[in-house]
């Protein structure tokens, strides 16, 4: 007695297949029942041997020519070989047999799909939809949403997963595909109402706790996205995914401690991952721990040895405890992979101002003002650098093209007075200073902060404070 039914199997279909072989051949007449050619042609399938699929399917219909089954497996077979009008066809011999095979119309949606016949394909399907239930509606239902991601109706593809779920609430793959559809639509708010009321009648179904909570998470309920996320893992208390997304919810509440402690479960529970490391490194970075920072930066670096960001990041905890030659290292390490990049530029740039290395530090600052030639905070930096260091006469040249390059910003009309005192030219530095302090009075502190020594000339003293008289005059 054979206890093992599947080898039974195996061989009851080995032995139609020999059959086959031998009738083939024409060695001995034979007799095949509908179904066996059914099984032989499927078995020759599983193996990619369309050619000889398609010869059983062939003498199967020779046998049984009114057979819609034989029909439509010898369409899936040719649509695999991309024979797709010859496939069209054989459905449509199918159809007039048995109209009732909802397979029939997912191999012809397939078939009009290859053919670039979207609408068709979709129409088709919106057609025939009612004559089905169960299972085969759902199959189809999983066609139509591929038909419409096809020809990116997107909207369409969230309403054919809602109404699987509607049919079956605990389908997996309806489950798995509605998340990403209901982020990428933007539907949160109907996404939740339809997770709710599937939790309702199936309170333990952990996809749909993890789905509400992205849901949650998608309009910004940080707190209600954590309680579903936290029942998902009551349900299933290895749902890594479930604890990446708590993680990503408290960073977005600013409750960094309880963020790396659920990304840490992350790691115990998984793969490790670079963007786990980095978001670890994130939160210790806002708790002011650049050290354990620092740490988790480098694990994401060496699990994506390509990623600037990384050695960016880690330069920046270095500007954070003022260690500017280890930053400076990070920074090259980061340029290796883009040179040009002008947030790297610039870090370089004040690392190498803090050292008081100006040349340097003009360098770099200068391309990042190059390459964002309409940022007035880059230009401030260029210019605090070129006075810091001295370099008074191409200050005041770098000042003017700052000023044409931010639409005349009043800031560094008062750098080009600035750059003139130092240079010993006090009465166009005043020139200039009561120009500024028309355009916006402002902004004489940052003046001050430049040279704090100019409040020792009188001649500015006495022009500030007419300013603000005229100023304080005009708001009474």
């Amino acid at each position: 007695m054979n206890n093992n039914p599947f080898r039974q199997n195996n061989d009851e279909i080995r032995e139609l297949v020999m059959q086959f072989l031998k009738m083939k051949s024409g060695k001995r007449f034979t007799f095949i029942e509908e179904e066996g050619f059914e099984i032989i042609a499927d078995y020759f399938i599983q193996k990619d041997q369309f050619a000889e699929a398609l010869e059983a399917a062939e003498f199967g219909i020779n046998q049984f020519p009114y057979s819609p089954s034989l029909l439509v497996i010898k369409a899936d077979i040719l649509l695999s070989l991309r024979r797709y009008e010859d496939c069209l066809f054989y459905l449509n011999k199918a159809y007039i047999l048995d109209s009732n095979d909802a397979n029939l119309f997912i191999i012809k949606t397939d078939a009009l799909l290859a053919l670039d016949k979207q609408e068709e394909a979709a129409q088709l399907l919106e057609s025939v939809l009612n004559s089905f239930e169960g299972e085969d509606k759902i199959n189809l239902l999983f066609e139509l949403a591929d038909v419409y991601d096809d020809y990116e109706n997107f909207e369409k593809v969230f309403n054919c997963l809602t109404l699987i779920l509607q049919q079956d609430p605990n389908n997996e793959e309806a489950l798995y595909k509605i998340c990403f559809w209901t982020d990428y639509t933007g539907r949160n708010e109907e996404a939740i109402t339809l997770y709710l009321w599937i939790l309702d009648n199936n309170p333990y179904n952990e996809l749909a706790w993890f789905n509400l909570g992205a849901a949650y998470q998608g309009i910004k309920l940080y707190e209600k996205s954590i309680d579903a996320y936290q029942y998902a893992i009551a349900i299933n208390e290895k749902f890594d995914y479930a604890y990446r997304n708590i993680g990503d919810a408290y960073i977005r509440l600013k409750k960094y401690k309880e963020a790396i402690e659920v990304l840490e479960k992350v790691l115990e529970l998984s793969a490790p991952e670079a963007v786990i490391y980095e978001a670890i490194g994130h939160s210790f970075d806002k708790l002011h721990n650049y050290a354990q920072a620092r740490f988790n930066y480098k694990k994401a670096s060496h699990l994506n040895q390509e990623d600037s960001q990384m050695h960016y990041k880690i330069a920046c905890t270095y500007m954070n405890e003022s260690n500017w030659q280890n930053a400076i290292k990070s920074l090259h390490a980061a340029l290796k992979f883009h040179l040009l990049q002008p947030e790297y530029n610039l870090a370089l740039g004040r690392c190498h101002m803090q050292l008081e290395d100006y040349d340097e530090a003009i360098t770099y600052i200068g391309n990042f003002v190059r390459i964002r030639p309409k940022n007035i905070n880059g230009w401030i930096e260029l210019l605090n650098c070129f006075y810091k260091g001295g370099l008074f006469e191409d200050g005041f040249e770098y000042a003017v093209t700052a000023f044409e390059h931010t639409d005349s910003k009043p800031i560094f009309v008062y750098y080009k007075s600035v750059f003139l005192f130092a240079m010993g030219q006090s009465k166009q530095a005043l020139i200039y200073l009561e120009y500024a302090l028309t355009a916006n009075v402002k902004l004489i502190k940052n003046f001050i902060e430049i040279n704090p020594t100019l409040l020792q000339n009188q001649q500015v003293v006495d022009l500030i404070a007419r300013f603000k008289k005229s100023k304080s005059s005009k708001s009474k």
